[in-house]
This record gives C-alpha cells, structure tokens and sequence, in this order.
C-alpha cells in the first residue's frame, strides 16, 4: 500500500474535541469528502478515525473525530497525519499530478543543467514549491507552477523546469 497524505491534524479547537485541519487538498474542503481518516500518529501507528463533522473556519478547516469527546484527547491527536491509500485516489486530471507521485524524478531546467531529484514539496503563503537534492547536496527551490513546470515524463520520471540552475 502507498500512503498518500492529505492533510494534518494541529491544535485542539475548543472544549468538545475539535480540532484544527491543515489540508493538502485541492480545494482544501476537497478533505471533508473523506468520512473515514488513516492517521498516522507521531508513533508510527496508524488509526482509523470516522469525520463526524467538518467546516471551514477562519480561512482553515476545523473537524469532530468520532471517538474525540474533549480538548486532551484533542491535543493527543495533534500533529497526526491524515493519509489515504494511492490506490483510493481518482486519477488525476490533463497536467496534474499528485506530488508523492512526483518524488524520486529528475529534474533538469530547459539549458539541460541537472537540478537532481525532486526530495519533497513545501507549501508556502505564494504557493507549492518543489525541493530537488542534487547529488552534490544541494538544493533547488521550484515553484509548483505551470509558469515553471514545462513537461513531466511518468514513464520516463523526469521533469523538465523553467528555471536558472543558480540564481543570483
């Protein structure tokens, strides 16, 4: 099984086991359409958690957990990564792709320098932004655009990027 995340747990919202949701989806509610959540708790061990209710709140999501009846057991939660099997997924659209997907591919810019591999995606206020390591140890910070992303090759693994090997 591969394990796709979708989103994290923060803190407790409340007294009555709410809690705060960071989400990975796209829209971000996009999360609330799953009524069952694996979390991945800090331990390693995974849980299964039906979602009694959700909601947008102040611009982030905010969830009930069946079984989260008050603020401690809320705050034992904080931290969980909420993740679904790949296989669940639908498949994703014309240019677009889910990013674990993504992590293992080589990137190179469009002046053919190597930029290394893609290790992991960061999400920032401007947007996401793919990390490639490069064999040398270092690394690149990409925009996840399609401003900057020219060509991805599944079967090939490679991504093709506009963007300087060395910035200035």
């Amino acid at each position: 099984m591969t394990w796709i995340e979708l989103g994290r747990l923060g803190a407790p919202y409340g007294l009555k086991g709410w809690i705060h949701v960071e989400s990975h989806t796209d829209p971000p509610q996009g999360l609330l359409e799953y009524r069952e959540w694996i979390l991945r708790l800090a331990s390693g061990e995974r849980v299964t958690r039906r979602l009694v209710e959700g909601r947008a709140h102040a611009g982030r999501l905010i969830a009930q957990l069946e079984g989260v009846k008050d603020r401690e057991e809320a705050a034992a939660l904080t931290g969980a990564v909420v993740e679904v099997d790949r296989a669940a997924l639908p498949p994703p659209g014309e240019r677009e792709y889910y990013r674990a997907d993504l992590v293992g591919f080589s990137v190179r810019n469009l002046e053919g320098a190597e930029l290394g591999s893609v290790s992991h995606f960061v999400d920032t206020p401007s947007g996401a932004v793919m990390v490639t390591q490069a064999p040398g140890g270092g690394e690149h910070w990409v925009p996840a655009a399609p401003k900057h992303l020219r060509r991805v090759d599944l079967s090939a693994r490679t991504i093709l990027v506009d963007w300087p090997a060395e910035l200035e």
